[in-house]
């Protein structure tokens, strides 16, 4: 009994050592191995044993037809008897080892049948019959170990942050969100390595009897709706393109803000770790791991691709750009992580879309900004015009968006120079030209618009005023953010010339006819009479003409202080020398104190009222 016990034993090594051992340093290694664990395994007895069983085996040489058929009807018992079996094999080691063990010696066998000839063609459909049986109940076998850990809610890293409150006590109907993830260096072992292994040695045999389809789709169900679940749990639910299509844009902007999170984790942690478990569960099989891989994460891959791709392709509404450049900038950065996790020509279809999905949101970016520019166009002269002549509502709108996508400068660099077609060159200067000539661009479309709504005014020179408080505020919009470095300095300048052109130009429209009326040259000639006549009817327009710019200029507005305080200066500078050059003229005649009734104003006065000048309505 004790001979028989040994005789077994000595077959197990036997059988490991021929599998296993390729070579003769390897079986060596393997019979030291052994001889360590068993007094009756020791090496001298080992090596000879073996090599009288091997001898023996050479001498009965290859195995014939009727010793197949034999080995076949013992392996049908057995096999049949797993098969059969209504419990599970691997809820037990020994059956789950037994069950590999006769796989093997089937496979083996149908290896041999090289050898029988080809009119036993019952025995090898025979053989064809059990192994397809064999893997039928393997594949069962395999989806349930799976089952059996992922069938529940994900335990990692992740789900374990899941918020309690969002349990339903009555059912299963309500799944707790994540909490937000901030650590994306994680790894997540999402199987037991006892599982790990077992699945291992189960998909070995499926992928030797040419089963690896059927491997492949067993294991990416299952990890499939683990994925999906994961992701379903950080608060994204995964929408159809005609769901997108169909949702107010609102509700879109919450699910942007979802998705870059949610997007984050799963190409950072999910992902990856689904690539760690493929490649631990298909160790030594490649190919295999990679198919698998692709079916694990095609369709979460897709869907989330798919909801930016819906976003990317719908309207292109100015309000959309700040959301769409989110989603754009995370995609962006995720790239190099989706090329790394998925290289293979399996996933190949992942790292398309993505690039494609990235191209169509920069695209809808492009266009976004065309759409600017068609509403700055569109906006109609006559819109919102005030009469103060203040800031209008388009310069506000235009500058403030402007300033606010200009944060992300650096973005917006690649995408308006991607338009021109070719790679991303690494030259700053090159980037940075494209999306300053769209800017300067926008900016000309802006100027063109406000100079239209300027000759609405029909009060002489309060055109300019409303130019100047326009141009003045596109300079301090543009001075202190990023627009400032693509419109560069010599743009600043040249705006400044402007404004200073316009004050030119309101002065001359405004005071013009007062420093005219306010001239003395050429009375030298007349008689004292002409002259008293002629500076009285002066004095007459002047006083007329203050008080209309006054009671009318008084209701117009400068908003900026300084310049304010400068177009007043401005005016002073023009207006009381001239003034006061008249009235000490006007003084120096004899007939002085008869006109003096008709000095409405002194030169104090003067500078009063034009210190009163531009006040208006300052909220506009």
């Amino acid at each position: 009994m004790a001979e028989n016990g040994e005789d077994k034993l000595l077959a197990v090594v036997r059988h490991i050592t021929k599998t296993l051992g390729k070579s003769g340093t390897m079986t060596d290694d393997i019979l030291q191995i052994f001889s360590s664990f068993d007094d009756r395994l020791s090496r001298d007895k080992l090596s000879e044993r073996i090599g009288r069983a091997a001898a023996a085996a050479e001498e009965d040489g290859p195995p014939g037809s009727s010793d197949i058929k034999r080995v076949l009807r013992s392996l049908d018992r057995q096999i049949s008897r797993f098969v059969a079996s209504e419990r599970p094999i691997w809820s037990n080691s020994d059956e789950s080892m037994a069950f590999l063990d006769a796989v093997d010696s089937l496979l083996s066998l149908i290896r041999d049948m090289d050898s029988v000839t080809s009119e036993d063609k019952m025995m090898i459909q025979h053989a064809e019959d059990l192994i397809h049986q064999a893997m039928i109940r393997l594949k069962d076998e395999f989806r349930a170990l799976l089952d059996s850990q992922t069938g529940g809610r994900p335990s990692d890293p992740i789900s374990s942050s899941f918020d309690s409150d969002g349990e339903d006590s009555e059912g299963d109907d309500q799944i707790p969100v994540a909490q937000p993830v901030t650590d994306y260096d994680v790894v997540i072992d999402a199987l037991p390595s006892g599982t790990v292994a077992d699945l291992h040695d189960i998909a070995k045999r499926m992928v030797a009897a040419g089963f690896e389809k059927e491997c492949a789709q067993a294991y990416s169900i299952c990890r499939r709706d683990f994925l999906e679940e994961s992701i379903s749990r950080l608060g994204l639910r995964l929408r159809t393109t005609e769901e997108v299509y169909g949702m107010p844009w609102p509700d879109i902007e919450e699910e942007i803000g979802r998705w870059v999170k949610v997007i984050n984790v799963a190409v950072r942690i999910l992902f990856p770790s689904e690539r760690r478990l493929c490649d631990r569960v298909f160790a030594g099989l490649a190919a295999v791991a990679d198919l698998s891989l692709a079916e694990v994460c095609r369709g979460p891959a897709m869907q989330l691709l798919g909801f930016a791709d819906a976003v990317a392709v719908g309207g292109k509404a100015p309000e959309r750009l700040f959301r769409t450049l989110d989603l754009y900038e995370a995609l962006r950065d995720l790239i190099p992580e989706i090329d790394l996790v998925f290289p293979d020509q399996y996933c190949s279809f992942i790292r398309f879309e993505s690039g494609t999905t990235c191209s169509r949101l920069g695209g809808a970016i492009r266009g976004i900004f065309t759409e600017l520019e068609n509403r700055i166009r569109r906006d109609p002269v006559k819109s919102a015009v005030q009469g103060g002549g203040g800031h209008h509502p388009i310069t506000r709108y235009v500058l403030n968006y402007l300033r606010a996508a200009c944060e992300s400068r650096q973005a917006l660099e690649v995408i308006m120079y991607e338009d021109e077609g070719g790679p991303v060159p690494g030259d700053q200067e090159i980037l940075s030209s494209s999306l300053s000539v769209r800017i300067a661009w926008t900016m000309d479309l802006l100027q063109e618009n406000l100079d239209a709504k300027s000759r609405v005014y029909e009060a002489p020179g309060q055109n300019f005023v409303f130019l100047l408080n326009n141009g003045w505020y596109i300079i301090q919009k543009v001075k202190d953010s990023e627009v400032r470095l693509l419109l560069g300095e010599d743009w600043i300048r040249r705006q400044i010339v402007r404004v200073r052109q316009w004050r030119n130009s309101y002065q001359k429209a405004t005071w013009g006819k007062v420093i005219e009326v306010l001239q003395i040259a050429g009375l030298s000639g007349l008689s004292s009479s002409l002259v008293v006549r002629s500076l009285r009817d002066k004095l007459h327009m002047f006083n007329v003409y203050f008080e209309e710019i006054y009671r009318t200029q008084k209701g117009w507005v400068v908003v900026d202080e300084h310049l304010r305080a400068d177009l007043r200066k401005s005016v002073m500078q023009a207006v009381l020398p001239a003034y006061q050059r008249f009235l000490e003229r006007l003084m120096s005649l004899e007939a002085a104190k008869d006109l003096e009734k008709y000095v409405n104003y002194s030169v104090d006065g003067v500078e009063a009222c034009i210190g009163e000048l531009f006040q208006g309505n300052l909220r506009s």
